[in-house]
């Protein structure tokens, strides 16, 4: 279950920022006039829009050619216990031997 945080609205000692510094910040919730006069982000910064877009992008695995399938297999238990027992890499050497029975 997610919690939402609650929403502060006077100052509270004891959490990390003094009085002075509550006092200092002043940002009321924005008109409907300044919402609309707003531009995107992209087009204000399109430089650190496209290095963010690039940083982004390059995250996660590199794209190959031909990436596998995902697929459901029903397979009787012993064999799928024997190819398990050949050890860790049981999925690649399965995959082998479906590929020499494909005649690939």
């Amino acid at each position: 279950m997610k919690i939402k945080p609650e929403l502060q609205t006077e100052f509270r000692p004891g959490r990390g920022y003094t009085k002075e510094d509550w006092d200092a910040v002043d940002s009321p919730p924005l008109t409907k006039e300044e919402l609309a006069s707003m531009r995107p982000f992209r087009e204000v910064f399109p430089e650190i829009a496209e290095k963010m877009e690039k940083a982004i992008a390059a995250r996660g695995r590199p794209k190959v050619e031909a990436p596998k399938v995902a697929v459901t297999l029903r397979l009787d238990p012993d064999v799928l216990d024997r190819f398990k027992a050949s050890g860790k890499d049981w999925r690649s050497r399965m995959a082998e031997e479906l590929r020499k029975a494909a005649g690939l």
